[in-house]
């Protein structure tokens, strides 16, 4: 009972919404909080829950520790080269695909790897690596900001009529879709590599 009144607590506390922001800036140089999985499990609850004014404040802050964290490894791309470099510049699909891509079409790389699994830190690393002017990148990082809070808030809409509200099931839902996405992504970029290994046998 102690397990489920802390996920209660933490659900619905007033220092949710400053938390996420901190968490998902954070997030973008060190990928490694579990901002995402946070968000989708309090999205889950305010809709489970009916309550409107918390899915804004749940958007609102998605969006800011988004464009917050974007803009700080945007900065590291463009004043750290060493740091960033083996991100950008290995040979991972993504990064290929961002760098052909970035400085042509800033638009379709920010917003597009965005839903990448690791397409955040290397896009907003590349944008400041090579040079994309800051008037071109804020726009974009803004939009595809927007783009994934909205997915986020979507999937919460999407399971919570299934958790009603309950943030013990909102948690293990959000867990869930968190690892289905990445076990989905990683299944397309496998099939995608044998695909591209039986053409070039």
């Amino acid at each position: 009972m102690d397990v489920l009144a802390a996920c209660d607590v933490v659900m619905r506390s007033s220092w949710l919404l400053p938390l996420l922001v901190v968490m998902i800036a954070v997030d973008a140089p060190f990928p490694i909080l579990p901002s995402e999985t946070i968000l989708m499990s309090a999205a889950t609850t305010a809709f489970g829950g009916g309550d409107v004014g918390m899915v804004l404040g749940l958007f609102l802050a998605a969006l800011t520790g988004s464009v917050l964290g974007d803009a700080v490894v945007f900065w590291l791309g463009r004043c750290s080269h060493r740091l960033l470099s083996r991100t950008v510049d290995n040979e991972h699909a993504v990064s290929s695909w961002v760098r052909t891509h970035m400085l042509r079409r800033p638009g379709i790389a920010l917003v597009g790897a965005r839903f990448v699994p690791g397409g955040r830190l290397i896009s907003t690393a590349a944008a400041g690596r090579f040079g994309l002017p800051v008037r071109r990148f804020l726009p974009w990082t803004v939009a595809s900001s927007a783009a994934w809070s909205a997915y986020m808030l979507l999937v919460g809409l999407a399971l919570g009529p299934v958790t009603g509200g309950d943030p013990v099931l909102s948690l293990g839902a959000g867990v869930a879709m968190a690892v289905l996405t990445a076990a989905g992504f990683a299944l397309v970029a496998r099939l995608r590599r044998n695909r591209v290994a039986a053409a070039a046998s």
